[in-house]
């Protein structure tokens, strides 16, 4: 049986950590996510993340890219397309729905929600290709 490439776990832990900093800078989404939760900019510029919220959200994104190695192993996921279709079908029936529990009981804005679901797909397709195709 298939193990699971360790490294690629790191990489693609490291690689969703990259591009939910940008995901939620000014470049892409970081102006609408302020806007929606009614943060100024002004002081979110000024403003650097804790440390330990940095180290959580690596630590978070690890714990989803081993998990999503595991479900790689043991589907045979072997090349970028059946990747993609792991990644999508994951995000689809798992964070997307968790999220839209906030929807529909806690009453998050839609735009909030479109934001996150965005941020939880461009990382969950981005890992799955990259644990899918690096599998020695």
């Amino acid at each position: 049986m298939p193990k699971i490439n360790y490294w690629a776990v790191v990489v693609a832990a490291a690689a969703a950590f990259v591009v939910g900093a940008l995901w939620y800078s000014p470049l892409l989404f970081g102006k609408a996510y302020m806007e929606v939760r009614g943060i100024n900019p002004a002081a979110m510029a000024a403003a650097k993340p804790p440390v330990g919220e940095l180290l959580g959200e690596f630590v978070k994104n690890l714990v989803v890219a081993f998990v999503l190695a595991r479900f790689v192993v043991l589907l045979g996921i072997a090349d970028w397309k059946a990747a993609l279709q792991l990644g999508f079908w994951l995000w689809l029936g798992f964070q997307a729905m968790l999220l839209m529990g906030a929807v529909l009981h806690e009453k998050m804005p839609w735009m909030l929600y479109a934001i996150h679901a965005g941020d939880a797909f461009a990382k969950t397709i981005l890992m799955s290709v990259i644990l899918g195709v690096w599998r020695k």
